[in-house]
């Protein structure tokens, strides 16, 4: 098992403790951010599972609980798809934790036929993005109070698949599932940028990464086809467990505490795409966001 983590991400492993600190991970309760999760329960952090699906996210935590022997580990309902749910979700967390030093962006809906979000925006551009940059905004005094405090958005290198448009958003004068689920993770890595210079010198450092190419539910939108062709490459896939690995880099990595900004793959800085890179992009990009989520973040 060793050698292959080792083969996606170098010799990195790290004994950073995290006792005394409160983590919230999105989508905590399947693949990538359920292994996030149980990695940082085992260092010993409070962490909070902010999930859909109830059910499943409890059944989750009694095997993290167990298997972590940590038993600061909760539940909280949290429906990226409806600012309403976002909104409640955050009010919670601020009137309840005292701090939280890590904010996952983590969950994610990938290619999936074209449907709306309670808002109207286009499903993958509303949960992958601007899901995410809501709530980021909305718990960002509480991340401000709990310097030093780290946000890490989970972005892909599909990101290189699509585009931002600006006139067409929602993708409501044509749909395509790829680049739409391109643009939601393009958004991402532009957004970590914008809000890394937004947040210079205030103690909270931003993060994107891609993980790997990961065997998880992600894949359950895939034709079969597809689906088989994933199978037959398998060997070159990550497992859940080397999927997090960047994820966790991101989030306790002493060596990052002075970068804010960048996009990380196999635990180390990578390259993004030149689109990812373009500053007068990711400002319109936030302006629109703003606008489409009816909140002022100067």
């Amino acid at each position: 098992m060793h050698s292959i983590r080792n083969f996606f991400c170098g010799q990195w492993s790290s004994s950073v403790r995290l006792d005394n600190k409160t983590v919230i991970i999105t989508g905590a309760n399947t693949g990538i951010g359920k292994e996030t999760a149980r990695d940082l329960a085992r260092r010993g952090a409070r962490v909070i599972m902010a999930c859909r699906d109830l059910e499943k996210a409890e059944s989750a935590r009694g095997e993290l609980m167990e298997d972590s022997g940590n038993q600061n580990i909760v539940v909280k309902k949290l429906d990226l798809s409806d600012t309403k749910s976002i909104r409640a979700f955050a009010e919670l967390i601020n009137k309840e934790e005292k701090q939280v030093n890590i904010l996952i962006n983590n969950a994610g809906i990938m290619m999936c036929p074209y449907s709306k979000t309670a808002d109207g925006f286009e499903m993958q551009f509303g949960v992958n993005h601007l899901g995410h940059f809501l709530l980021t905004y909305l718990l960002l005094d509480l991340l401000k109070k709990s310097t030093p405090s780290r946000i890490i958005n989970v972005a892909s290198v599909a990101h290189t698949w699509g585009s931002i448009h600006l006139d067409d958003i929602n993708s409501e004068k044509g749909y395509s599932p790829r680049r739409a689920y391109g643009q939601s993770k393009l958004a991402n890595i532009l957004c970590t940028r914008s809000l890394a210079k937004r947040l210079q010198g205030s103690g909270v450092t931003v993060y994107s990464l891609h993980p790997g190419v990961v065997q998880s539910e992600l894949f359950r939108n895939l034709s079969k086809p597809v689906q088989i062709a994933v199978k037959v490459f398998s060997p070159f896939t990550k497992t859940t467990i080397q999927g997090a690995q960047t994820t966790i880099y991101c989030a306790v990595e002493p060596e990052l505490d002075n970068e804010s900004g960048g996009y990380y793959s196999d635990c180390a800085p990578a390259l993004c795409s030149r689109e990812a890179s373009d500053d007068e992009m990711a400002q319109k990009l936030w302006e629109l966001s703003c606008q489409m989520l009816s909140i002022t973040w100067d």
